[in-house]
């Protein structure tokens, strides 16, 4: 199992958060790969812990679906295929639907602004051709609408499927998708209806901002 030296570390975290952190991001960007066996002393010894932490993060990366641990023989990343999009994407869209129809109700003219603003900076990274800072902008505007929610629930369940999805994209299509300009008119359309306080106007234009291009993935993967 190759496993990579030249990463940063995490600071003022604990050993299985720094452990479980790194070991989350390699599943996602796709370093390990989907079945690939893991081994606890090489991720140990690579990350400078004790055996530990690492089965403590194990555990935990189970419970988010990444790996499956079978006691006493192995653990392995877990497989994804191509029509789990189909599952994925419906899912997440009806929690962030909900998410809009809350929000419509809470949401302050401050966060209206603060939505513009990542809205605007997410047209730049499209433009500017920055797939990355696009993607991450793009998860920022939708998370600061879940956060306005105010739903544990919701938060919970968004950011597990969010784990998955942002992994879909970097082990089939080797890339994050950089968002494009009918997003960023999706999302000013959702800014304008929480704005209005019209919560079904903003769970329907939430909800199309994750079907139409979960149709667009899906075609472009073999």
């Amino acid at each position: 199992m190759p496993v990579p030296t030249n990463f940063t570390t995490p600071i003022r975290m604990s050993a299985k958060e720094r452990v479980l952190s790194q070991i989350q991001r390699w599943i996602i960007e796709g370093t390990l790969h989907p079945g690939e066996k893991l081994i606890d002393a090489e991720l140990a010894e690579s990350l400078a812990v004790s055996r530990t932490p690492i089965r403590e993060a194990f555990q935990l990366l189970e419970v988010q679906g990444l790996v499956s641990m079978h006691p006493g023989k192995e653990t392995r990343v877990t497989s994804i295929e191509k029509d789990d999009i189909l599952k994925m994407y419906p899912t997440l869209a009806a929690l962030h639907a909900l998410a809009a129809e809350y929000a419509a109700q809470l949401i302050k003219p401050e966060q209206i602004e603060i939505l513009k603003e990542l809205n605007a900076e997410f047209s730049e990274a499209i433009t500017g051709g920055q797939p990355y800072q696009a993607m991450e902008l793009d998860e920022q505007f939708h998370n600061l609408i879940i956060e306005v929610a105010d739903n544990a629930y919701i938060t919970s369940f968004s950011a597990s499927l969010q784990i998955h999805i942002r992994r879909f994209k970097y082990v089939f299509l080797k890339q994050p998708i950089a968002g494009t300009l009918t997003s960023v008119e999706e999302h000013a359309a959702i800014i304008a209806a929480l704005a209005d306080r019209d919560a079904n106007l903003a769970a329907a234009e939430m909800k199309h901002n994750f079907i139409r291009p979960m149709h667009e993935l899906y075609a472009l993967i073999d």
